[in-house]
């Protein structure tokens, strides 16, 4: 079994809400085995509260977690990515860096909480069902064995997941 740790980029635009929690929820369930990153292609600069609310109160630690810029991670010294994943529809249509390693990349679009309108408990309801369905999908990655598969084969399983399709999970081929 390999222990190399695979490095995880979750972007959205205003890296403020969902690749934040992505992030945070592929942290805990990474078992070690992954690393998780977020950024933006125009970050808000700060995290909505809301997300940083729900993540407290699920035990998530929230220090440390800032809105930041892709371009982070595009240049020399930045950590190498394994894999990028979209969770924004905006930010996969977007011209991205050109990633050092030429990582797998994947889509996982996802609704946008912060963009939701109502009371609190409304907006909190929305941040909740999105995170319950990053939940799902960063628990079907990590049930992935990375180093059992091929560039293909992995980005294929990570599109699979993206398009909820429950076969994507498995500990490889």
């Amino acid at each position: 079994m390999s222990s190399r740790i695979s490095n995880v980029l979750f972007l959205c635009t205003g890296n403020s809400a969902r690749s934040i929690m992505a992030e945070a929820l592929l942290s805990r369930y990474g078992e070690a085995r992954f690393r998780a990153f977020s950024a933006g292609s125009r970050p808000r600069g700060e995290v909505n509260p809301l997300a940083i609310r729900l993540l407290s109160e699920h035990g998530f630690p929230v220090e440390g977690l800032r809105s930041k810029s892709w371009d982070e991670f595009a240049r020399p010294g930045a950590p190498a990515m394994d894999f990028i994943i979209t969770v924004c529809d905006n930010a996969a249509g977007e011209v991205c860096p050109v990633w050092p390693g030429h990582p797998a990349t994947a889509h996982w679009g996802v609704e946008d909480p912060a963009e939701a309108c109502g009371t609190e408990q409304e907006r909190m309801a929305a941040f909740r069902r999105v995170f319950a369905l990053l939940e799902e999908r960063v628990r079907m990655l990590v049930a992935i064995r990375p180093e059992t598969l091929g560039r293909a084969a992995m980005e294929e399983r990570l599109r699979a997941i993206g398009a909820g399709d429950e076969c994507a999970e498995g500990e490889g081929q």
